[in-house]
């Protein structure tokens, strides 16, 4: 293992005095997670007092002197003492710390575990203390507190994500690496700006000459300095209020430990990338083998989607929309038939998992004979039965077609291929003979789970997106499966929809 040369390094005391120095002058940039840290203490605080009011209201109308049974004060008394007990939990469950805001399930799985236990101290309470509170007012406040506190979670997180974009409200990086693994990483955090990482420096500790810069579509001008600039300096110039370490291999196990010992109090954030993209952090599970760190790698999750569990919620959620949506299928089918000639459905031989042909029924929004008619309106716009053919402007749809294409309407029939067995209400999108024919070897790991109605490409860009990108998403949906991802992207769908946004 190689490491940086001694002599570029000061004396360990004076680097570490020279790192605080350097922390405190960055300290200015993260002052946005104090501002949102103070947001979130006090919408958390109203959100949970409103709905606690809400309820007492909800049960005992404008009565303010109700007293709580058996415990000898009244609901308005509860429900302050129920505010602050619930909003301590928060805290209590770090559901405000700056790690997990602002990207992935962490920080909304803190609030609902931080909720139910609230909930579950009071319950045990109520026993111990025979305290007989109203059903109805806890049943009230429960759930419009949780939704509440979520809702709140998101417009921050929205909010937060907007201004990351706009280029605030992000720590500042210097990456520590191999140039190849420091520029896959900058790239990486340039094309996802909502992560909140701006890469202001590389340095490499065992390279004898300075880079001019880093390759691939991160921004330029990052400083990329070698081990003949000293970690201090390399600091200092980059501005940087977050260190990520991206190969080990160029500092050594001494140097790392070292890196983390001048750090220490420096309120600069050490980083430990394990260069694992396209992961979920469900399948990675850190273990102490002998005092040594060691990242496990569970198998993909596209087994489990076979499983009972996600068949089971497959049949009983197309069930459910079935009925509900009887009447759209009613109007709908009226409207097909009776403004253009041919049948009311379509049926199209798609392929689904494990390679198997199956026919996907859609309602018809074309002229009957559009099928015939494609590949010459292809070769018109310069395009080809290649890679998601998608016509700019497509004649063969009619005007019904048009509507019930907007709002995806045209697809609610395919819950009938749910039943049956053919798809999933989530997954990859099924895909025509010719499109499979040219998958590789990446592409065809959608063949291993049912194709669904909706799927993590079409809430992601849905046709917008270019055909690269919506392979690699519909391949990370099958290796990173769960029912949680499933609920969400139904969720994303049902917005998307309604949104008429890039319909397929």
């Amino acid at each position: 293992m190689s490491r940086a040369p001694e002599a570029a390094q000061p004396p360990p005391k004076a680097l570490h005095r020279s790192i605080h120095t350097v922390s405190r002058e960055g300290a200015g940039s993260v002052d946005w997670r104090q501002r949102h840290a103070r947001a979130l203490l006090v919408g958390d605080f109203l959100v949970l007092t409103s709905a606690l009011g809400v309820a007492q209201v909800v049960r005992f109308g404008a009565a303010s002197d109700r007293q709580v049974s058996g415990l000898g004060t009244s609901y308005a008394v509860l429900g302050v003492a129920l505010a602050v007990a619930w909003w301590v939990s928060l805290q209590v469950h770090q559901a405000r710390s700056p790690r997990v805001v602002g990207h992935g399930w962490e920080e909304y799985r803190r609030v609902i575990v931080a909720t139910f236990r609230v909930f579950a101290v009071l319950a045990m309470l109520s026993v111990a203390l025979k305290m007989d509170a109203s059903r109805l007012y806890l049943a009230t406040a429960f759930p419009l507190g949780l939704v509440g506190l979520l809702v709140e979670r998101k417009l921050a997180r929205v909010s937060l994500h907007r201004a990351r974009v706009q280029g605030e409200a992000a720590d500042k990086v210097l990456v520590i690496g191999g140039e190849r693994a420091a520029a896959e990483l900058a790239t990486w955090f340039a094309k996802h700006k909502t992560a909140g990482y701006d890469v202001c420096g590389v340095w490499i500790p065992d390279e004898s000459q300075p880079v001019a810069a880093i390759t691939g579509d991160a921004p330029r001008g990052v400083p990329v300095m070698s081990s003949g600039t000293d970690f201090t300096t390399a600091l200092a110039r980059s501005g940087a209020t977050t260190v990520v370490v991206t190969d080990t291999e160029h500092l050594g196990h001494e140097s790392l430990r070292d890196l983390a010992w001048q750090l220490e109090g420096s309120k600069v954030d050490l980083i430990l990338s394990p260069n694992v993209l396209n992961v979920s952090s469900s399948r990675l599970f850190l273990q102490d083998v002998s005092g040594m760190p060691m990242l496990h790698v569970s198998e993909p999750q596209y087994a489990a989607a076979a499983r009972l569990s996600k068949r089971s919620f497959d049949i009983l959620g197309a069930s459910i929309l079935l009925i509900a949506a009887a009447p759209l299928f009613i109007a709908t089918a009226l409207a097909v038939k009776f403004t253009s000639p041919g049948a009311v459905f379509y049926r199209q031989e798609r392929i689904g998992r494990g390679g198997e042909r199956f026919g996907m029924i859609k309602f018809r929004s074309m002229r009957s004979d559009a099928d015939r008619q494609l590949a010459a309106l292809l070769a018109a716009e310069g395009k080809s039965l290649a890679e998601l053919p998608k016509l700019t402007k497509d004649p063969r749809v009619t005007r019904v077609g048009s509507f019930i294409r907007r709002f995806s309407i045209d697809e609610l029939p395919q819950l009938i291929n749910v039943v049956k067995g053919d798809m999933s209400l989530v997954g990859p999108r099924p895909q025509r003979d010719f499109e499979v024919a040219q998958y590789d070897r990446l592409a065809e790991r959608r063949l291993t789970v049912r194709p669904g109605m909706t799927g993590l490409w079409q809430v992601s860009g849905r046709s917008d997106l270019a055909y690269a990108e919506a392979i690699n998403l519909d391949v990370h949906y099958v290796e990173n499966w769960s029912m949680m991802s499933d609920v969400m992207i139904l969720w994303k769908t049902a917005r998307a929809v309604l949104a008429s946004d890039g319909a397929y």
